[in-house]
């Protein structure tokens, strides 16, 4: 299991959960990403981010609300491919 990052991260992207991160796996590009997105691959499922997040926009991957499934596959693709998955974020929630 890892923690996944929702859409209320969208137009936040306060960073505390960077901040609390004890790896390091939350990332955005600067300026170009509207949400920041947990690396599936290197979270060690510690939590400290999701008490971290003003917006509440974290979630144990079993526990993402059903309307915001889309999102466990959004953080992931975003280390694959970004482009994908802010096309992704910007079909769910457009500017």
């Amino acid at each position: 299991m890892t923690y996944v990052i929702t859409e209320p991260c969208i137009g936040t992207m306060d960073q505390s959960c960077v901040d609390v991160c004890p790896v390091d796996c939350i990332h955005f590009e600067d300026g170009v990403d509207r949400m920041l997105y947990i690396n599936p691959e290197e979270c060690i499922d510690c939590g400290a981010c999701e008490p971290a997040c003003p917006v509440n926009a974290i979630y144990p991957e079993d526990a993402v609300p059903a309307e915001m499934e889309p999102y466990k596959r959004i953080n992931a693709l975003w280390y694959e491919d970004p482009e994908a998955a802010r096309a992704e974020v910007n079909r769910l929630k457009p500017e």
